[in-house]
């Protein structure tokens, strides 16, 4: 119809908002965070690249925004620490829903080498798992023992992604988590 102005296009800031942090996790999880362009991101979400700078700033920023939505980890704080290498084996062998951690685990990997996103990952990591991680621990090296538990647990993580079952039978995987309990029960204890 001539002459009918075309419906305006609704404007939602918390859907914009998340559709650029959407599209910046999966592009920093494919390409790291020197690969990410905030051009590549902007066209992924369907906005122009200057809406990216408006909410978020810079690349950087942008980064670090994502870093602080990945997995909330602090489940993992709560219960009795005699029981936490069996829980923690539980679900790094059960857990349906590994895709947001392993996105997260692909970031990291992926711009670990990247001296811009090297101070950022630090941060992230402290400030989301190792801090809670060790004030959860308490007692003597608390960060110590956070951090090799913490390196475990990322390890088997990447472990799974590769082959979910871990190429074993049913016995073979019980077995496995067993171990896999005493050796972070283990790396936890003072």
């Amino acid at each position: 119809m001539s002459g009918t102005p075309a419906p305006a296009r609704t404007r939602n800031a918390a859907a914009t908002r998340q559709a650029i942090l959407d599209a910046a996790m999966h592009r920093f999880a494919k390409e790291g965070y020197d690969g990410a362009s905030l051009r590549e991101i902007a066209s992924d979400a369907g906005v122009d690249a200057a809406l990216v700078s408006r909410y978020f700033g810079s690349k950087e920023e942008l980064f670090v925004e994502v870093l602080n939505c990945g997995p909330d980890a602090s489940e993992l704080f709560q219960g009795e620490l005699t029981g936490f290498g069996e829980r923690v084996a539980d679900r790094l062998m059960d857990d349906p829903d590994t895709r947001d951690g392993l996105d997260h685990l692909l970031i990291m990997l992926r711009s670990a080498s990247s001296p811009a996103a090297a101070e950022p990952l630090r941060r992230s990591m402290r400030t989301w798992f190792i801090d809670p991680f060790a004030a959860y621990l308490g007692g003597p090296d608390a960060s110590v023992r956070a951090r090799l538990a913490g390196d475990l647990i990322m390890g088997v993580a990447i472990s799974r992604a590769i082959t979910p079952d871990h190429d074993l039978d049913d016995a073979g995987r019980a077995s496995l988590r067993r171990r896999l309990a005493g050796v972070i029960q283990q790396a936890v204890t003072p």
